[in-house]
């Protein structure tokens, strides 16, 4: 039975969908404070299920790196607290709920928005403290004035609906945006120079990675337009915050709404009393419908990767619809056993080319390439799997090419391997028999049918008679039994391939005698 470990606070009725799908749940929401008991305690079980308070390091991911830990679920968007490098090297899929709070943090940002517009929140301390400073707060209307926001996602699609509500013009800044999205969510997409230069109103939703990093910088604020207002509803460090409460003593920025900052918990800040700034402490998520929304779609995630191998929102797996896990199963079968079979017969590979015929070239095939990669390095590493076997590859500069085919072949589906080593090409492809059993049709353009199953002979020989003879001979001698006989050739007495499956493995001793029987290439022991 599959367990997972639920180490931050989140609605109950997550254990009830971890339960309900036959997975045991433990609930420690202290646990990730003693990091000793909190590793051991992954170590042990199939999943972790998470918010913002559990910092999964890289000092804790490789502690656990080859144990029983296959999943992390980030019950959220955002994922800084997961080292996602290390956890990918370690073959641990890292999901988040980039969806369930989406509505949440878009109306915090307009709430930010309306608070900085009328200055509420220093007119309300003012009011409550027994002033009445009616001419103090000359606030701005929304209507008419324009909205720049930076990242036009999923949560900046939002804003920008409810911005074209209330009337304002909506221009966009993202480098993923098309043209055909932005006439569709209603955004002028316009350069980051554009949208500083023209917005009233700046709002940024986009994740923090090396090129969005300060993006409001020193030099990119200096740009604004005198008096703009600056709302922050996605990560801290997007803006620079010294550079910012320059700006805001300058009068140059009119105010700041940030709901996020560099350091939290922000007990201390540079902006913190400066003149025109709201802060909130990270609620943009905050509300009892999306604290629901983000534990039940985290848990139902993870469930259906523990149970089905479905996968959903996985920062480092490709996507794998519990509709698609079945029909790719035996797929992904297939590619890993070719694989397996090419990572045994070629060294010092440098690049792999996989290549989709028939009924496979219609289907979500990363998945299925990603298997192939697990397969081809199973034989130097006992922890690759699909989740880490991709990074393998880049962090050994191995190109990986897919290729689909439209083109109609001798079988209904077809998955052909090819990798680039330093003696040349080599190639194995492989179909479903009854569109469920893998089998091996065609190794280095040679066909060739075979069920790659335990301890396997690959000879590659000369066609002439007699060989077949001498090696059964040598094979019983040594008291090797032959389970299944494969053969295929070029041409009559031109180069031919002979693969056996046998009941044991073959000594070092054996294999020395079959590579001196006249005839003989090239001998390989094969184990899948």
């Amino acid at each position: 039975m599959p367990k997972v470990l639920i180490s931050d606070k989140m609605s109950p009725k997550a254990a009830e969908i971890f339960k309900a799908r036959g997975i045991e749940v433990i609930e420690d929401f202290d646990l990730h404070k003693d990091k000793d008991k909190f590793i051991a305690t992954l170590r042990e079980v199939d999943g972790l299920a998470i918010r913002s308070s559990t910092k999964v390091t890289k000092q804790i991911l490789e502690a656990v790196a080859g144990s029983n830990l296959k999943v992390i679920g980030r019950a959220g968007i955002g994922v800084d607290n997961v080292d996602i490098p290390t956890a990918s090297a370690a073959g641990i899929v890292v999901m988040n709920t980039p969806f369930g709070n989406s509505i949440t943090t878009a109306e915090h940002a307009v709430a930010m928005m309306f608070a900085l517009a009328r200055d509420i929140p220093e007119a309300n301390a003012s009011t409550q403290a027994g002033k009445w400073e009616k001419n103090r707060f000359m606030g701005v209307e929304l209507t008419g004035k324009t909205l720049g926001i930076i990242g036009c996602g999923n949560i900046g699609s939002i804003v920008a609906d409810r911005a074209q509500g209330l009337k304002m013009k909506v221009i966009g800044f993202d480098p993923f945006l098309t043209p055909e999205r932005a006439q569709d969510v209603g955004i002028e997409k316009v350069t980051l120079d554009e949208l500083l230069a023209r917005a009233d109103f700046i709002t940024l939703h986009t994740p923090l990675t090396e090129s969005t990093k300060n993006v409001l910088s020193r030099e990119n604020l200096a740009k604004t337009k005198k008096g703009v207002r600056i709302i922050n509803c996605a990560r801290g460090g997007l803006v620079d915050e010294v550079a910012l409460k320059e700006m805001l003593d300058a009068g140059h920025v009119k105010g700041a709404a940030l709901d996020v900052f560099l350091e939290e918990p922000a007990t201390e800040n540079p902006l913190f009393g400066t003149p025109g700034l709201i802060c909130t402490p990270h609620l943009g998520a905050s509300t009892s419908e999306a604290q629901i929304n983000v534990a039940l779609q985290v848990a139902e995630q993870m469930a259906e990767y523990l149970t089905t191998g479905g996968v959903s929102n996985a920062l480092n797996l490709p996507s794998l619809t519990p509709e698609e896990a079945p029909k790719l199963k035996p797929y992904m079968k297939l590619a890993e056993q070719l694989g397996l079979l090419a990572g045994q017969l070629a060294h010092s590979i440098s690049g792999v080319t996989v290549e989709y015929e028939g009924a496979i070239a219609e289907l979500n095939t990363k998945p299925v390439t990603a298997a192939v990669l697990a397969g081809l390095f199973m034989p130097h590493s006992d922890t690759v799997n699909m989740v880490n076997a991709p990074f393998i590859a880049k962090d050994r500069n191995i190109d990986v090419t897919d290729v689909r085919h439209d083109r109609e072949g001798d079988y209904h589906t077809l998955v052909r391997v090819t990798v680039k080593t330093e003696e040349g090409e080599r190639s194995v492809a492989g179909s479903l028999f009854s569109n469920r059993e893998p089998r091996l049709v065609e190794m280095f353009g040679i066909q060739v049918e075979a069920d790659l199953a335990g301890h396997m002979l690959f000879v590659i020989n000369e066609d002439k008679p007699g060989f077949i003879g001498r090696l059964g001979t040598l094979l019983g001698e040594e008291g090797v039994n032959i389970g299944t006989f494969h053969l295929g050739r070029r041409a009559t007495g031109g180069e031919a391939v002979v693969l056996l499956s046998l009941d044991s493995p073959v000594a070092d001793t054996l294999l020395t005698k079959i590579k001196a029987l006249p005839l003989v290439k090239e001998v390989k022991t094969l184990s899948f």
